[in-house]
Order: structure tokens, then sequence, then C-alpha cells
């Protein structure tokens, strides 16, 4: 298994691991060029072929307490072909993550997690922590029957 920073030529397989179809692969494309400074991919491949991936975002906080450069990041959709899950794939994605922060001096790396993946991201040395707050907008539906 490889883990590399993904490219260009990965869009078709970030695409369809996104469930993007073949139809907005060009699109997807556009948008991974679009945002190639904020949004790094990370992919894992076997015998040439992605069989998973995890993005990094990356972005600034307002300067303060003396800091002009004030860098986070956020650990974003991490996929592994299902066949491929429980051999350390996504351990070994999360390794390339941090790494890549801690390269970047990232103040911190936060993610945003399903129920079912919390312990992963526990056991790759994430922590609770208790001043995240979210606030979450109404559904668009909702907000359409309102106005």
């Amino acid at each position: 298994m490889i883990v590399r920073k993904g490219v260009a030529a990965d869009a078709p397989a970030l695409a369809e691991l996104r469930d993007i179809g073949p139809d907005g692969i060009a699109a997807f494309a556009g948008w991974m060029a679009t945002h190639a400074q904020t949004h790094l991919p990370f992919v894992a491949e076997i015998d040439g072929h992605v069989v998973g991936c995890a993005w990094l975002f990356v972005a600034q906080r307002v300067p303060g307490g003396g800091a002009m450069d004030r860098r986070f990041g956020d650990v974003q959709s991490v996929m592994v072909r299902e066949e491929f899950r429980r051999q350390g794939i996504g351990a070994a994605l999360m390794a390339a993550i941090l790494a890549e922060a801690r390269d970047r001096r990232l103040l911190h790396v936060t993610v945003h997690s399903g129920r079912r993946a919390v312990d992963f991201y526990l056991r790759n040395g994430f922590t609770r922590h208790r001043q995240i707050l979210i606030w979450e907008s109404a559904p668009l539906d909702a907000m359409m029957s309102h106005a």
C-alpha cells in the first residue's frame, strides 16, 4: 500500500469515492483545481488502484495574540473501499494527514465524525474537546416554507 498526496489524475477515483457519477467527474476535477490550496487530498493505493482517501481542509483564523499565522485543519471525507477496510489503510491516511498538519504548523486539526467512526479517530490521536460547539442550519425545505 502507498499513501500519497492526491493529484488531478486521481479525480475520477476521488469522485467515485464521494458517490459522484461519471457525469460529474469534470465538475469535481474543476472543484479540486479551484480548491487546491485549501483542500488537500491524500490517497491510498494498492497495485495502482485508489482504495481510500482523506482530505485535509486548511483554513486561516483571524490574526491575534501576536500571531498573524493561525492556520488550522479539518479532516474531511475519509473513505476506504469496503473490501479494504480493517487493514490499516484509514490509519495510514490519518498518519499522512497529521504529518502534513505538523509540517504546515497548523494550530490544531478537527474532525466532524459520524458515530461509527469516533473510536477510529480516538485511536488515531484525536481527543474529545468540550469547547467545540456547533450551529446547524435548518434544512432548506424548512427555510423555504417560512419564507
